[in-house]
């Protein structure tokens, strides 16, 4: 099996040891952050520092870091100082969770002992990617992020966001890994390991080969302080995506399993460790996100030996990690973010490298409309094409049709797998649609859900063994009345690519709405009854990597579920996240706010949903819709049919508000407000040049004091000085008092309360320092449940 985008080389037992390699240690350093590697003696590679900048370092100042960083031996332990390295070993002592699980079918080479061979510097880096080109550095000096270079002396290397590769081997037990280990320009870190059985086939007619390696489990770490004493990652459900969950640090393992076959919606999302209390704006952190979208794992460790550790990487389920002669596996890359500055500068690293990207989305993303809940099934030409007229009336620059347009699929119960155009539902094809679409202005975009099957379809009939299922005569339990499709197969594989290919070479579509509507269970290859949701999962890689290469322009969405499958692995080859299939706007607040720790707000689908929710069945106003879906990538999930002549002028409005702030909301930084009553969330974005700022003021819950005290604005210029306008899109929110310094003519000493305050007119803006809206803030209003304002600030 082989997992690897690229082999691990299998080094040479000739190779000398670490101490005498051109580089022992090496000093990245990118956005305020220090990464320095040990690599010297003839040990496991170590990070002796992962944290705040540490300035320039000479090649003795990196030896006496190390020598200072090495800890004492308490009694009752190996008699020489533990030593963790990224993927700790038990021969190097370690007893906690190791970076390698696995041994040879016979029960050898459990315990490798894993040294150094080659350690190169890959220098050339991108804006935030990987190196460009790969060579070993010694006394050549290596070239930094920013085009300046840093001699490699005496065995130290010391540069900018850079590439390092290190190669490691233990010739006794066959076994070679190789490290990357990367600083991007954005201050994230990210860690893969590549592991190869070095051993060699049998020759036919002799005997001595070595039984083959089964990999349990490879396991990057990274370490951090015992100043980090508490825990933040996420759980959920379907509709309520990404909750957050709080926990100590305590000894022993905090260990999140996804075995979904796909990011679930209570995966662990960001694993963050950090000081006592740390908040969006406060405390020391450190996290990590695996980047795959199949079984994975996130984990945090502290061990009686005073080390705590942050790992993950991919779960492989039993037989997964089987390696032949020559095998290699390849796990996926663990992405470190450190930050002194809350979870709001641990996010902002995240979304500097997204942005950074050369295949990024740009800024102007087209206002969509979905008509799911629109028409659901019920696609009738006549009437789509009325949804189309009104929504291009408004301003809406896409819309997507969603489940129902192919094989029989008239309900959930059929035709999935069959991805060719109905002829009973569109008996002249999807053009008629499309060319009206494309005809007012809006793009055309249309749902697919390709890793899946109905039993009753004809690809389920003519070919049974493309489901996956543990055995030729059990299939696993249906959910939602459908079962997974075998990609890689790859007569599997090339039955969905041929038919997607097809239907996009002959129609105009813009968008994919890529969907993935139940979890992986008993997901083996029918034939063999073997696992394959590894395989699986490269499959699905394999298959949107060869869409977008035959059709460059085409934007595909990442549905699962709903908010399922939000990893940094999909979205290497999607362009977006669909946040959750529950857009009341409660609860999209809460999901809202944590998908954005991972992922700018460009790649989220946000949209006004109808009055009442299809999940929840709460009912909410226009203004509260609107404002919770207008910081993300905005759209319209609503029969528009059904909408009044004044809600079709308010939909406008906030349209035209969102197109208008379009490019300050998906560039500028999003930022998070820290109050301990947490009734009223602040939030907003603030352009790069710190001139501009929309905040959103959003009432999630019923106070138990009233009025609920100051608002502060995250993110501004203390030494600036701004204008603040309150902005109020179509009719006021009921309950909405806005205080004395938001209403013309008003005045706090003067102020009193009467029948039609709710209707005097706001102030154009109040002129106040940077300083004061940061650390003092402006009184809040009082609001009901449930209900959102804007604050808009330009700097003077």
């Amino acid at each position: 099996m082989t997992a690897a985008a690229r082999p691990a080389a299998a080094p040479s037992a000739d190779v000398p040891p670490a101490d005498a390699l051109p580089i022992r240690r090496v000093h990245l350093s990118a956005a305020g952050v220090s990464l320095v590697i040990d690599a010297s003696g003839d040990r496991m590679p170590a990070i002796v520092h992962w944290g705040r900048e540490l300035g320039t370092l000479t090649a003795q100042d990196a030896a006496t870091l190390t020598e200072i960083a090495g800890p004492a031996i308490p009694h009752n332990t190996i008699d020489v100082p533990l030593r963790v390295g990224i993927l700790p070993q038990l021969a190097d002592g370690w007893v906690g969770t190791p970076g390698i699980s696995g041994a040879r079918a016979d029960g050898s080479a459990f315990s490798p002992l894993l040294t150094v061979r080659d350690l190169r510097v890959e220098s050339s880096v991108g804006a935030d990617g990987a190196a460009d080109a790969a060579g070993s550095v010694a006394d050549e000096p290596a070239a930094a992020a920013d085009g300046t270079r840093t001699a490699a002396t005496d065995g130290f290397c010391e540069t900018g966001a850079a590439h390092v590769e290190i190669d490691l081997a233990d010739a006794s037990v066959g076994i070679a890994v190789r490290l990357d280990v990367e600083m991007l320009a954005s201050g994230l870190v990210r860690v893969r390991a590549a592991l190869t059985d070095t051993t060699e086939a049998a020759t036919p007619g002799h005997d001595g080969a070595r039984a083959p390696y089964v990999l349990e489990a490879l396991t990057p770490m990274l370490p951090i302080p015992l100043d980090a004493t508490e825990l933040l990652d996420f759980g959920g459900r379907w509709t309520r995506e990404r909750t957050p969950q709080r926990s100590p640090l305590v000894t022993g393992t905090h260990l999140r399993e996804n075995r979904r076959g796909r990011t679930g919606p209570d995966a662990a999302h960001v694993l963050h460790a950090g000081t006592a209390g740390f908040g969006f704006r406060h405390g020391e952190i450190w996290a990590v996100h695996t980047a795959f979208s199949g079984d994975h794992r996130h984990l945090a460790e502290r061990s009686s030996r005073g080390v705590q550790l942050l790992g993950g990487g991919e779960l492989l389920l039993p037989g997964e990690g089987r390696l032949e002669p020559g095998g290699a596996y390849e796990t996926p890359w663990l992405y470190g973010a450190h930050a002194s500055d809350g979870l709001d500068g641990i996010a902002r690293r995240f979304h500097t490298h997204l942005r950074s990207r050369p295949q990024h989305v740009d800024a102007q993303r087209p206002v969509t409309l979905n008509v799911w809940e629109a028409v659901y099934f019920d696609h009738d030409l006549e009437r789509l094409k009325d949804l189309a007229d009104r929504a291009a009336a408004l301003g809406v620059e896409r819309f997507v049709l969603d489940d129902g347009w192919f094989g029989s699929r008239r309900d959930d119960t059929s035709g999935l797998g069959d991805w060719v155009v109905s002829d009973e539902v569109w008996p002249d094809g999807l053009t008629p649609l499309i060319e009206h679409v494309t005809g007012l202005g809006m793009q055309f975009g249309l749902w697919f859900e390709p890793e899946m099957v109905n039993e009753d379809s004809d690809v389920a009939r003519a070919h049974p063994e493309w489901i996956m299922a543990p055995s030729p005569d059990r299939q696993p339990e249906e959910s939602r009345s459908q079962q997974v499709l075998n990609l890689a197969i790859p007569e599997a594989f090339e039955h969905v690519h041929s038919q997607m290919r097809a239907i996009l070479a002959e129609n105009d579509i813009a968008y994919i709405k890529w969907d993935h509507n139940r979890d992986l269970i008993e997901a083996a290859t029918r034939t063999t009854g073997a696992a394959a949701t590894h395989a699986q999962t490269l499959a699905l890689y394999r298959l949107l990597n060869a869409l977008k290469e035959e059709f460059p322009d085409l934007e595909i969405e990442s549905c699962s579920s709903g908010g399922a499958r939000v990893d940094l692995g999909v979205l290497e080859r999607t362009d977006r996240v669909w946040v959750s299939d529950c857009i009341d706007p409660l609860e999209r607040q809460l999901m809202n706010r944590w998908t954005a720790q991972l992922i700018p707000l460009e790649l989220m689908g946000t949209h006004i949903a109808s009055g009442a929710s299809h999940t929840t069945g709460r009912l909410h106003s226009l203004s509260f819709r609107a404002a919770s879906a207008l910081f993300g990538h905005l759209g319209i999930e609503w029969d528009l049919a059904h909408a009044s002549a004044q809600e079709m002028d308010e939909l406008r409005a906030w349209i035209a508000l969102y197109k208008a702030q379009r490019e300050l909301l998906l560039t500028g930084e999003y930022v998070r407000a820290d109050r301990g009553e947490d009734s009223l969330w602040v939030y907003g974005v603030v352009s790069a040049e710190r001139d501009r700022a929309l905040y959103e003021l959003a009432a999630v819950g019923r106070a138990d004091v009233a009025p609920i005290g100051s608002v502060r604005l995250p993110g501004l210029d203390p030494a600036r000085r701004y204008r603040v306008r309150p902005l109020v899109v179509g009719e006021a929110p009921a309950g909405l008092y806005w205080p004395a310094w938001a209403r013309e003519g008003a005045s706090t000493p003067t102020d009193r309360i009467h029948p039609g305050i709710s209707a005097d007119p706001l102030v154009e803006a109040v002129e106040l320092p940077g300083s004061l809206l940061v650390e003092a803030g402006v009184a809040a209003p009082i609001m009901y449940p449930e209900s959102a304002v804007l604050l808009e600030v330009t700097a003077v």
